[in-house]
């Protein structure tokens, strides 16, 4: 049964990126560029005749405000947005703005080398789209009549590296000994960064120490953390090697590396590293929830929220088996299902609840 292609709309000034992208994704199975634009009043025109399932949308775009664009599309048609950008971070506080208005993620703007733009597979524009495509349907609005299409997982997803956890650090072994400082650890993807703002920013300064792993490109990590910290009463900023974690203070995975959770005597601690994709990912959530399962074990809380794919189910059971109170975000407040989805089916969680009743779930956590 031949299933309908993922709808994409291009809306961008630069002509190279608009013609690279649409070239590099006609060659993608069930993925089909119904059109491209040079500025969000052109795409608005196209989207009149024909609404997309996904839209990439550079963060400057002429004529009309690319903000503006974004939350006029929010406010009357809900669409999955994907911020592509080239903006250092002199860019950031655009950046999040469009996370809070409500963009599905944000991806580096492609580089154009002699092998293509999908050369690198950390930052896949086709896992992006079609990360975006499966959000929730408060997101997508389909019209009435139509039905929510899951397209097959891409041949070259397959082919990306699957390691696990034990790529970056052995599972741990016998019991940790029990501490009054406690340590939460908290891994999402897609819809990740909406979620992690309305969890953080409900959080008071005596909260234990947080690690958190975002799936998020490289250059947006310190500058997503930064308007965190703007929000939040705790301290918020991306985790650097040898960074106490201590309460009150969060501490979030920088894109592109590996972030583990040490221990020395009564301290924690984390290590950013270096390494393989664990899951297609880097940072990877398994890769923090097992170095939280072996250095902290019950002194532990593990949070997994919305996000796509499986990254943390393996590594919230091995923190619940460590002896680790562990929660899963539902399906109903999910933007996508798919990371607590996995967890739940491992028997990984010990509570299944809405994004609203995390942050108390885990202020009553932290008083035990």
């Amino acid at each position: 049964m031949n299933e309908t292609p993922i709808q994409v709309l291009i809306v961008g000034d630069s002509a190279v990126v608009r013609q690279g992208l649409s070239q590099a994704l006609a060659r993608q199975p069930g993925i089909e560029v119904m059109s491209t634009a040079a500025d969000p009043l052109v795409a608005l025109d196209r989207m009149r005749r024909n609404w997309p399932d996904v839209l990439i949308l550079d963060i400057d775009t002429p004529r009309m405000d690319s903000l503006a664009f974004l939350r006029k599309l929010m406010a009357e048609r809900p669409t999955p947005v994907i911020i592509c950008s080239s903006l250092s971070v002199t860019g950031s506080d655009t950046l999040m703005q469009a996370l809070a208005a409500g963009a599905v993620s944000i991806m580096s703007k492609p580089q154009f080398g002699p092998r293509g733009i999908l050369d690198d597979p950390a930052n896949s524009i086709v896992a992006a789209i079609r990360a975006a495509f499966r959000t929730n349907v408060r997101l997508r609005r389909p019209l009435p009549g139509t039905s929510t299409v899951t397209p097959a997982k891409p041949p070259e997803l397959d082919r990306l590296a699957r390691n696990t956890a034990d790529a970056i650090l052995a599972a741990g072994t016998g019991p940790v000994l029990k501490t009054v400082d406690k340590v939460i650890a908290i891994g999402t993807s897609t819809g990740g960064t909406q979620a992690l703002e309305a969890v953080l920013t409900r959080l008071p300064l005596t909260m234990a120490g947080i690690v958190v792993v975002q799936h998020m490109p490289e250059q947006f990590t310190a500058m997503f953390a930064e308007r965190l910290n703007s929000l939040c009463m705790i301290e918020v900023r991306e985790g650097r090697s040898n960074d106490r974690v201590l309460p009150g203070r969060a501490l979030i995975a920088p894109g592109g590396k590996h972030m583990l959770l040490k221990r020395s005597g009564a301290q924690y601690f984390v290590e950013v590293v270096d390494g393989p994709l664990v899951n297609r990912h880097k940072p990877s959530v398994d890769v923090l929830f097992r170095s939280v399962a072996r250095f902290a074990g019950s002194n532990a809380i593990g949070v997994i929220m919305t996000g796509m794919g499986d990254d943390g189910a393996r590594g919230l059971k091995e923190m619940n088996d460590a002896g680790a109170a562990t929660i899963a975000q539902d399906e109903a407040s999910c933007v996508v299902f798919g990371m607590p989805k996995e967890a739940i089916k491992l028997g990984a969680a010990d509570r299944v609840m809405s994004l609203k009743q995390i942050p108390a779930a885990l202020i009553e956590a932290n008083k035990g």
